[in-house]
């Protein structure tokens, strides 16, 4: 029988496909108690299980590449720290050895455990860190259960199906996309999560928040997963199938529309010129930015560098990345942001750090830099001897306060002497910009403007930050929203300060690919945003159909919005 289940879309499109059901139905696992003499077997099995884990993500690990692979390696790497965890090992051998608890049951006793642990937590982040455990103890389950089973139950090695599951960790979705995987329809999960984000940038449709799916789906059902509508209809008709096809027919065309739109200039309806960069950190994105007309790289990150190895990366190492960059921008600017790592990732680029409790608010980006300034100049050095190859701009992340880029400046300005003793070639001049995501840096952005070229705002970081609120959690859906009022003033001053000071302002947030807040984002005075490649073309097309003047004698009542409803709302009477 034919059903309809409502959701929220994170990535739009259609999918027609098979359920594939990833579901809590693995916390339902025999109880009964252990015999003492097979405790020995069973442990066994656990640590196998535990292990077969750990090799799953390492493999991981290895196989992703270009789009958001640090995002997504950033969970990977939380997810095996996890599976490390001293707490949670000793809990579990105990609830076998003693306990006499078979393997499932113990894995969801101590799961239910750091649950409740999570949920009594005041503060939003950690209490979101629920999912990565539900995520890790899931894969240890089905590791276990794959242990007694001849028919192997890769979810990876499956085709033309959609994922039914109460959440996807990041890594997963990207390694199944490779495999075939058609869609997503989560029960949970918040459209600007991490997960949402990989979806959009690998145009895999995708549903959050569809909270009767676990329970209503059932295995190798046909689902269209409609995304445009926000609903996944299981048993579709006739009718719903014509309308798939209609869409597919529709899609191939737009397809090709917007291809021609490669070599067009952004430009608004009323003649203003928009610069389009593109965020990027492999080869891939290079040639899809060229490819889809970018104005130049607006964000280059470099922790791939750091992280796909193990130790530090060599000054000729980073050279031969960035001039490749350089050369294959061919004489495009390009923006190198400099290390971004925290206290969470460190240890993993060859660096050693305590311990923190909150890395996201630690020694991260420029912070971790200056405390270690020789490995920060090697970086430096790599980057002025790449800058003879084309026009490059620099750009640190994590500033709070002035004091840190002049000491960026210093340490450039050394590294430009002991090169220039070396009778290296060296660029004239190097812009050095400043990311605005700490809300100190956006406040007192006037100061910082004193020592910056030119800014990039992070509104992914900068939102979290003003709001207080974890952008993966769906519990805070009502929070972590772009509209909010006190979010858009403070772009809103940050863009104005960087014109009253004539130094250019990017953004390359999340936001700045996203179609939905274009118009917003010109309204507010943006004329150079920054986005993953794949969404040049769409933001290319969307600012052709609007009327700049128009939107920025709109943006003060926009600005008076007291609420992200009303913001909205007014956008979209602005708008048609």
């Amino acid at each position: 029988m034919r059903q309809i289940l409502a959701g929220t879309t994170a990535a739009k499109g259609m999918a027609l496909g098979r359920a594939r059901l990833v579901q809590p139905s693995r916390y339902l696992v025999d109880t009964r108690p252990l015999n003492e003499g097979e405790v020995d077997v069973e442990l066994e099995r656990l640590h196998r299980a535990l292990e077969t884990a750990r090799q799953e993500l390492r493999e991981l690990r290895g196989k992703l590449h270009g789009a958001l692979a640090r995002e997504v390696n950033e969970f990977i790497d939380a997810h095996s720290l996890l599976l490390d965890d001293p707490e949670l090992l000793r809990g579990l051998d105990d609830l076998v050895r003693i306990g006499h608890y078979r393997p499932g049951a113990a894995l969801k006793k101590q799961r239910d455990r750091l649950a409740a642990v999570f949920e009594a937590m005041d503060d939003p982040y950690l209490r979101s860190r629920k999912e990565d455990v539900d995520q890790v103890i899931s894969r240890v389950i089905s590791a276990l259960q794959r242990q007694t089973s001849r028919e192997e139950r890769k979810l990876a090695a499956r085709v033309g199906e959609i994922l039914i599951a109460d959440t996807i960790a990041p890594a997963d979705m990207a390694h199944l996309a490779g495999a075939g995987l058609l869609g997503v329809v989560a029960s949970s999960g918040s459209p600007y999560s991490h997960s949402a984000i990989l979806a959009r940038s690998l145009d895999l449709p995708m549903l959050v928040g569809a909270r009767d799916a676990l329970s209503t789906i059932h295995d190798d059902d046909l689902i269209l997963l409609d995304a445009e509508r926000g609903e996944a209809v299981v048993h579709p008709t006739a009718q719903d199938l014509a309308r798939y096809r209609s869409w597919q027919r529709e899609a191939a065309l737009e397809g090709r529309r917007l291809a021609t739109l490669a070599n067009a200039p952004t430009r608004t309806i009323d003649g203003v010129d928009v610069r389009l960069l593109a965020n990027a950190e492999m080869p891939p994105d290079i040639a899809m930015a060229r490819s889809r007309g970018a104005d130049g790289v607006g964000l280059y990150r470099t922790e791939f560098l750091f992280l796909r190895q193990k130790g530090l990366p060599t000054e000729d190492e980073q050279f031969i990345a960035y001039r490749d960059l350089v050369l294959g921008m061919g004489g495009l600017p390009v923006t190198i942001r400099t290390l971004d790592l925290g206290a969470d990732k460190a240890d993993a680029a060859g660096l050693v750090l305590r311990g923190e409790d909150n890395p996201a608010l630690g020694v991260r980006g420029v912070r971790l830099s200056l405390r270690y300034p020789a490995v920060f100049t090697t970086q430096i050095r790599a980057i002025l001897r790449a800058a003879c190859y084309g026009p490059v701009r620099v750009l640190v992340p994590m500033v709070t306060q002035p004091d840190e880029l002049i000491a960026v400046r210093t340490l450039f300005k050394l590294a430009r002497q002991e090169l220039k003793r070396e009778n290296v070639d060296l660029p004239e001049k190097l812009a050095l910009g400043a990311m605005v995501e700490v809300p100190a840096a956006a406040i007192n952005v006037r100061a910082l403007l004193e020592h910056a070229d030119f800014l990039a705002i992070g509104t992914n970081d900068l939102a979290q930050y003003v709001l207080a609120a974890d952008r993966g959690n769906d519990a805070l859906d009502n929070i972590y929203n772009p509209l909010q009022p006190a979010l858009l003033r403070l772009l809103s001053y940050v863009i104005a300060e960087g014109r009253r000071a004539k130094k250019p302002v990017s953004l390359c947030g999340e936001i700045g690919g996203d179609t939905n807040f274009t118009a917003l984002l010109l309204a507010l005075g943006l004329n150079e945003f920054s986005m993953h490649p794949s969404q040049l073309l769409h933001v290319r097309d969307r600012i052709a159909a609007l009327d700049h003047g128009a939107l920025r004698g709109q943006a003060p009542r926009i600005l008076r919005a007291r609420t992200h409803e009303e913001a909205e709302a007014l956008l979209a009477q602005i708008t048609g």
